[in-house]
């Protein structure tokens, strides 16, 4: 073939090759979207997929997959294009230096919504992800991977198209490749399965992926424990059952290790399942204290601060919400100091939310729980809280909660003193309802309560005839003699006045 004929041919290649890798680039920054976008790159860019020089293919699909993965309408565009038929298409036939950018362009697209993911369940690219799931080549296997957990992470449905293709065994095998990045992926795209029902987790389970997953917990690698407690913690939050079999796999107590990890997300996932299991019953709270989980959470969220303390906060919550005696474990490891500061000093509402609740639980169960609590000015933290106009009304509510059910359990009466001048009526009742409770019983007290000035606030509190707070307040009285009662009620002294003026008078 003559030179002049073959010259047009290669000037034509090269300028193609050009252009894929010039738009691949310009695709890689920001500030080049819109104009790329004006410019009709999508249109540009489709036919060259079906190129017959494999480079240009896969530069195409590289600078589509930069363009989908800037924006949700960028994404919308490959879809509208019909370009995702032709990369289905593609996955099946060609090298694996396509196979990972077609994928990766698939990721892009469906990261940006459940409809866009539907989309590439609708084009038929989850068999072809599948397949690739088993490709030799381990890059191929982990851009498949990824795209099959974006797919997944949106919704139930999703994630069971996912399952029903076959995934869920080959990203098991994925888990135990020797590619580092390829294990972490794979246990990410099963954290996104399991996430959604009990019956996908247990889908999970059943393809032996805890076994598998519960060997990284204490891998040298961070990025891979995040993963894997994160995986386990969306199996273990469904039912009783499935947090059994994340315990069975022996997690405890090296998951108690992740908690001192130096990589904070670490820390938090792993602080995170151990909340997911321990919320379950008191068998899995109790295994958990009993692996000195208690006081490894009590130091974590004495450590850290912020949204990282949550999950910890949360889990002494529910291990101090079963019974007594787990309550107490929370209380001995020294759990109420972090959860007081937690309610003082965080920033965010929801976080000293938990903390209310989580007081709250541990302690309402008897008055010596009350008291270990009281003696820390707990109720003062939780009135504060409840009566602060800035606070949340989540915030409000569990604290009020929180506060009622301390004060109906606490007969250490100098740590409700205080309250009195404080509470507003609604808690009030509750604070003079103990004391007149109490007060019966201890003749020390009662005469604690008078030199204290207890016995002075009780009577300027105005408590309107028939109410409940009417009726504990004259309980209070009747143990005092009227005398007594007369001095220091709040007309005394004008009272007072006006019988020496009277005297003085006659």
């Amino acid at each position: 073939m003559s030179r002049a004929v073959l010259q047009p041919f290669e000037e034509y290649q090269k300028a193609r090759v050009t252009f894929v890798q010039t738009v691949a680039e310009l695709a890689t920054r920001p500030q080049n979207i819109d104009a790329l976008q004006s410019a009709g790159v999508m249109a540009l860019l489709k036919p060259l997929l079906l190129d017959n020089v494999p480079s240009i293919q896969q530069s195409a699909a590289l600078a589509l997959g930069r363009l989908a993965n800037y924006s949700d309408d960028l994404a919308e565009q490959v879809v509208a294009h019909d370009i995702l038929p032709q990369l289905v298409q593609s996955l099946a036939e060609q090298n694996r230096f396509y196979k990972k950018a077609a994928a990766f362009v698939l990721r892009a697209v469906a990261k940006h919504s459940a409809e866009l993911a539907q989309a590439i369940v609708s084009s038929g690219a989850l068999e072809s992800l599948v397949t690739c799931l088993e490709e030799f080549d381990p890059g191929v296997k982990e851009s498949a991977a990824w795209a099959l957990g974006y797919i997944a992470r949106h919704n139930s449905q999703l994630a069971n198209s996912v399952v029903e293709a076959g995934a869920v065994g080959l990203l098991v095998l994925c888990v135990q490749e020797p590619e580092l990045s390829l294990r972490r992926i794979a246990a990410s795209a099963l954290s996104d399965i399991a996430r959604h029902s009990a019956e996908l987790a247990q889908k999970v389970v059943d393809a032996m992926a805890v076994q598998h997953l519960s060997q990284y917990i204490n891998h040298p690698d961070s990025q891979l424990k995040r993963q894997v407690c994160s995986c386990l913690a969306q199996i273990a939050k469904h039912t009783t059952e499935l947090a059994e079999s994340v315990v069975e796999a022996e997690i405890f107590p090296r998951i108690l290790n992740c908690l001192k990890d130096v990589d904070m997300h670490v820390r938090k996932n792993a602080a995170t399942c151990i909340r997911e299991i321990a919320k379950h019953n008191p068998a899995l709270a109790k295994l958990i204290v009993n692996a000195g989980g208690a006081a490894a959470i009590v130091d974590y969220i004495s450590e850290v601060k912020g949204n990282h303390r949550l999950p910890g906060i949360m889990t002494l919550g529910y291990i101090g919400a079963f019974d007594e005696s787990l309550a107490m474990g929370v209380i001995v490891s020294k759990g109420i100091p972090p959860l007081k500061d937690a309610l003082k000093n965080e920033g965010e509402d929801h976080i000293k939310a938990a903390s209310a609740w989580s007081l709250g639980q541990v302690g309402r169960h008897s008055a010596d729980h009350a008291r270990a609590l009281a003696e820390l000015d707990i109720p003062n933290c939780l009135l504060a809280a409840y009566i602060d106009e800035q606070s949340s009304e989540d915030l409000k509510a569990k604290s009020k909660r929180a506060l009622k059910s301390i004060v109906q359990m606490c007969t250490y009466l100098p740590a409700l003193e205080p309250l009195l001048q404080l509470a507003p009526p609604n808690i009030l009742k509750y604070v003079i309802n103990q004391f007149a409770k109490t007060l019966p019983h201890d003749l020390a007290a009662r005469k604690t309560f008078v030199q204290s000035g207890g016995l002075q606030k009780v009577q300027e509190i105005d408590a309107p005839p028939g109410t409940k707070l009417r009726e504990y307040k004259e309980a209070i009285n009747h143990l005092y003699h009227p005398d007594i009662v007369t001095y220091y009620s709040p007309n005394y002294a004008e009272t007072l006045m006006k019988k020496i003026e009277e005297f003085g008078q006659s």
